[in-house]
C-alpha cells in the first residue's frame, strides 16, 4: 500500500491532470503498480471495460487481456518493456467486464521518480473496434478484389508503372498472353505488340493518350509467349494518387478473335444472303421470261434455217440469212448466261478430270487469246476427279480466259493452275451452301489491271461492268458464280490494282471413274423416215418445228397440249419419237404425260426441249437420270442430230436425197406427191395445179397400180380419191402409212371423209372442188 501512496500523491499535486482524467470517458486512463495492478480508475476506465472502480481497483493487468494472451504471457512481457524501455504502445484484442472483446489501442508508460525510482505505470486505452472494423473491411475488400482481379481468366488485368513495365499480373494475363508472373514482371508492356506495330510506336502512342485523356481505348493484333497472334480489344486507364500525379496504368486486354471471326462469318453470312435473295429474284425474272424468249428465238432460228435450206445458193441471202442465225445465237447466249447466274441451267455433269478438259481446250484457249499473252499451265501431280457439266465448264474456262485477255491490254501472262485442296470448317465458317471437303481447285490467273475493292465487291453482280459500252454484257463472271454454285462448288475472287487478278473455282472431288470425252467427229446431217409426234402449245413455234421435221424426212404428227397428245398416243398410231415441250399449259404436265405414252408405247423415245425447265425434269440444278432435253433454241443440225442418238439407226443422209432431188428436177422444197384418182380429167387438173406450185405430181386411176408405184419410189405425199374401183382410197392410205410411216396423207373427195379420230394417222381434207390456194394449204 505505501506504493499506492506514493502514486496518490503524485495525482494529487496534478490538480488539472486529474481534472482531465476524471472527465474523460472516451479513454480509459489510469494507474498500475509496479507489479500490475490497477491502481486509479476513470469514467473512461469503466465506459470502455464495464468496471465500477470498486470492481477493479487492486485487480492484475492480465484481467483486461484475452486467455490465449495470458496463457502466453502477454502481459507481463508487456510490462517488462515498459520498464525496459520506458514505453509500450500496441493494438490487440482485449475482454470486457462482459466477457466482450474490443479492439483496444494500447499505450503503456514506466512513471519514475526523480530520483528515477520506478513508481508505477500509467495506461492510456482506447476502444478502436470501429475503426477495426472499418479497417478489417478494407482490408477484406481489397482481399477479395485482388481475389476477384486473379481470378479473372477472360480478362487480361495487370498495372503498368508510369513508363510502360508491368507491375503485376492476374491468371487472366497468364492465360491469355501466356506468361507466368515472374517472367513478365518488370518488362516493358511493348513486347506484347506485333514487331510492326511496336516499331510504328503504337505502345507509347496509347500510353501517352491514356496519360493525356485519362483512357485509351483501341483493337489490333498482340503477340503471345509462343509466338502466335490474336485480336485484342486493349482498354488502358491512367491512374493517379491524391495530388494528381500519375501513378501509373490500368490495363484490360480480351481476347476477342473469336468474336472478331464470329462477326466476320455473320457479316459474310449477310452478304450471302443478300446474294442469295439477289440472285433470287434474277432467277425468277430469267425464268419467268426465258421460256417466252427461247420460244420466239426459236421460231426466229427455225424458219431461218428452213428459208436457208430452200432458197438458192445466193451470196447477198445468204450472208444476211448467216447475220440474222448469229443474232439469234447471242439472244440465245444472253439468255443461258442469265439462267446460269440464276442457277436454272440444266446441268448434264459426268465424272471428269479437269486436266484432260483443259488440255482438250488448249487450242480453243490459244485462238481466243492474243499473241502478246502468255499462256501458262500448272498441273498438280496426282489430281483427283470431279463432277461436273464438261461443256458448261468449258465455257467457264473460255469466259474466264476472255475476261484475263481484256485485262491485260498491252499482253502479259495467264496462268491455269489445277490442284487439289481442302477446305475446312474454319474456312467455310459462315459461307452458305459450301460443306467443308476435298476440292478441285481451278485457279486462273492474270497480270492485268486488276480490280479496286469496290469493284471486286460488284464483279459477279449481272450486267456489272467495267468494260465500253459493246464490249460486254457483264455476265460473265456472273454466268461462272451461277455455274460453280450450281454445280456445289465455290467461287473466291482476289484482286490488287496494278497486280492482276486470281479467281479460284473450287469443284467437290469425285471419287468415281473419269469418262473420256469423244472426240468429234464431222458426220454428214441426217434425216430419217419414222414418225414423230410434237407437243407444243405455241402455234408458231409448232408449225416451225413441224415443217424442220419434215425437211428432214420425219413423218410429223402433232398435238396442242398433253390430253391431246395422249389421245393419239393411245388411238394406236405409230410413234417412234415424242418430241414435246416441257412447260406445257393444262392439268397434265409434260413429264407426266410422256411416263403414260411410254406405258402405252414401251419402245417410244422421249426428247424434250424447253427454254426454261423450271422444276420440271431438272433437280438441285441437274437434269433428272435418264431424260433427253434438247434446249432452245436449237439448230436444224443439233435437232437433226439429237434425234438420230436417240432412234439408232443412221438414218438417211439429206444431201444425198437432196442431190436425188436434184438428179429428179425437184426444186428445193418440192415434194413427191403420189395422186390417186380414177377420174382421168380431175387427176390432170391435180397434176396441173400441183406442178404449177412447184411440186413432181405421179398419177394413177387405182389403189392397186399406186401401190406398185409406192413399193418402188419415195413420196412425201398421197393425195388420194375417197371411192375408188377396187380398194378403196381410206383402206389404201392405211396400207400406205403403215409401209412409209412418214407419208403425209390428204383426201381429196366429193363425198364425206371419215370422222376425225377413226384412222390411226393424221391427215387432211380437201373436198372438191378445191382451188389451187386449198391444195397449198393442205400441202403446207
Amino acid at each position: 500500500m505505501a506504493e499506492s501512496h506514493k502514486l496518490t500523491v503524485v495525482w494529487e499535486t496534478t490538480d488539472w491532470a486529474a481534472r482531465w482524467i476524471d472527465s474523460t470517458s472516451d479513454y480509459a486512463i489510469f494507474a498500475l503498480t509496479t507489479d500490475g495492478r490497477v491502481a486509479s480508475w476513470n469514467p473512461g476506465g469503466e465506459s470502455v471495460y464495464g468496471y465500477a472502480p470498486e470492481e477493479i481497483l487492486g485487480r492484475p493487468l492480465s484481467i483486461f487481456y484475452t486467455d490465449e494472451d495470458r496463457r502466453d504471457g502477454v502481459p507481463e512481457d508487456v510490462l517488462r518493456e515498459t520498464r525496459e524501455t520506458g514505453r509500450s504502445e500496441a493494438e490487440g484484442w482485449r475482454s470486457r467486464k462482459d466477457g466482450s472483446l474490443f479492439w483496444a489501442s494500447v499505450i503503456l508508460t514506466a512513471l519514475h521518480d526523480p530520483a528515477g525510482q520506478l513508481l508505477g505505470y500509467g495506461k492510456i486505452v482506447r476502444d478502436m473496434s470501429d475503426k477495426k472494423r472499418a479497417h478489417d473491411a478494407v482490408v477484406e475488400s481489397e482481399r477479395r478484389f485482388r481475389m476477384l482481379v486473379d481470378g479473372v481468366t477472360d480478362y487480361s488485368i495487370f498495372m503498368l508503372s508510369p513508363d510502360g513495365r508491368v507491375t503485376n499480373w492476374n491468371q487472366g494475363a497468364r492465360r491469355i498472353k501466356g506468361y507466368a508472373a515472374p517472367e513478365i514482371i518488370g518488362s516493358h508492356f511493348s513486347r506484347f505488340y506485333t514487331p510492326e506495330d511496336a516499331a510504328a510506336g503504337l505502345p507509347q502512342r496509347g500510353l501517352e493518350t491514356a496519360a493525356r485523356e485519362g483512357r485509351f481505348e483501341s483493337e489490333g493484333w498482340r503477340v503471345r509467349k509462343d509466338g502466335s497472334r490474336f485480336w485484342a480489344h486493349v482498354v488502358i486507364d491512367a491512374i493517379r494518387d491524391n495530388d494528381g500525379a500519375l501513378a501509373g496504368f490500368a490495363k484490360i486486354t480480351r481476347d476477342v478473335t473469336e468474336q472478331r471471326e464470329t462477326e466476320r462469318a455473320l457479316d459474310e453470312t449477310r452478304m450471302a444472303l443478300y446474294q442469295s435473295q439477289k440472285m433470287e429474284a434474277i432467277g425468277k425474272l430469267t425464268g419467268g421470261v426465258a421460256h417466252d424468249f427461247n420460244n420466239v428465238l426459236q421460231v426466229v432460228r427455225g424458219n431461218l434455217e428452213l428459208i436457208e435450206s430452200r432458197l438458192s445458193r445466193d451470196s447477198q441471202i445468204q450472208e444476211r440469212l448467216d447475220k440474222a442465225i448469229d443474232a439469234v445465237e447471242r439472244g440465245a447466249k444472253l439468255a443461258s448466261q442469265l439462267l446460269a447466274f440464276g442457277r436454272r441451267q440444266p446441268l448434264q455433269p459426268v465424272v471428269i478430270n479437269l486436266a484432260t478438259a483443259l488440255r482438250n481446250m488448249d487450242d480453243m484457249l490459244r485462238r481466243a487469246l492474243d499473241e502478246t499473252i502468255q499462256v501458262e499451265t500448272v498441273v498438280a501431280g496426282g489430281l483427283w476427279n470431279t463432277y461436273a457439266d464438261v461443256h458448261q465448264l468449258e465455257n467457264v474456262i473460255l469466259n474466264l480466259a476472255i475476261n484475263a485477255r481484256d485485262a491485260m491490254p498491252d499482253g502479259g501472262r495467264l496462268t491455269l493452275e489445277l490442284g487439289n485442296t481442302m477446305l475446312d470448317d474454319r474456312y467455310v465458317a459462315g459461307l452458305q451452301d459450301v460443306p467443308a471437303g476435298q476440292y478441285v481447285l481451278l485457279a486462273v490467273t492474270d497480270t492485268g489491271v486488276g480490280m479496286s475493292p469496290d469493284i471486286l465487291a460488284r464483279a459477279i453482280d449481272p450486267f456489272f461492268t467495267t468494260k465500253p459500252e459493246g464490249y460486254g454484257t457483264g455476265l460473265g463472271l456472273s454466268m461462272v458464280y451461277g455455274f460453280v454454285k450450281q454445280s456445289g462448288g465455290h467461287l473466291r475472287l482476289y484482286s490488287e490494282v496494278g497486280q492482276g487478278t486470281t479467281v479460284k473455282v473450287y469443284l467437290p472431288r469425285s471419287t468415281g471413274s473419269a469418262i473420256e470425252r469423244p472426240s468429234p467427229v464431222s458426220t454428214p446431217l441426217r434425216g430419217g423416215r419414222e414418225t414423230v409426234l410434237v407437243v407444243e402449245d405455241d402455234a408458231k413455234l409448232q408449225s416451225t418445228v413441224v415443217d424442220m421435221l419434215g425437211g428432214l424426212g420425219y413423218t410429223v404428227l402433232k398435238a396442242d397440249d398433253p390430253q391431246q397428245a395422249l389421245a393419239i398416243i393411245r388411238s394406236g398410231v405409230h410413234i417412234d419419237l415424242l418430241f414435246t415441250d416441257v412447260v406445257m399449259p393444262g392439268p397434265l404436265k409434260s413429264p407426266d404425260m410422256a411416263r403414260q405414252a411410254c406405258e402405252t408405247l414401251p419402245q417410244l423415245k422421249v426428247l424434250f426441249t424447253s427454254g426454261y425447265t423450271q422444276n420440271a425434269i431438272v433437280h438441285g440444278g441437274r437434269l433428272d437420270e435418264g431424260v433427253e432435253l434438247l434446249s432452245k433454241p436449237y439448230s436444224r443440225d443439233q435437232l437433226a442430230r439429237k434425234i438420230r442418238r436417240l432412234l439408232g439407226s443412221p438414218g438417211i443422209d439429206l444431201e444425198v436425197v437432196e442431190e436425188g432431188e436434184r438428179e429428179q428436177g425437184l426444186a428445193p422444197g418440192s415434194l413427191r406427191v403420189l395422186v390417186v384418182d380414177d377420174d382421168a380429167g380431175s387427176a390432170d387438173a391435180v397434176g396441173a395445179l400441183l406442178e404449177m406450185l412447184g411440186h413432181c405430181p405421179q398419177l394413177h386411176k387405182s389403189a392397186e397400180s399406186a401401190d406398185e408405184a409406192l413399193r418402188k419410189q419415195e413420196f412425201d405425199v398421197l393425195l388420194t380419191d375417197i371411192s375408188l374401183p377396187g380398194m378403196s382410197g381410206v383402206d389404201f392410205a392405211l396400207k400406205a402409212v403403215r409401209e412409209r410411216p412418214h407419208i403425209r396423207v390428204i383426201f381429196g373427195s366429193g363425198s364425206s371423209v371419215p370422222p376425225t379420230g377413226q384412222l390411226p394417222f393424221s391427215w387432211r381434207e380437201l373436198r372438191k372442188p378445191y382451188t389451187a390456194d386449198d391444195l397449198r394449204g393442205a400441202l403446207s
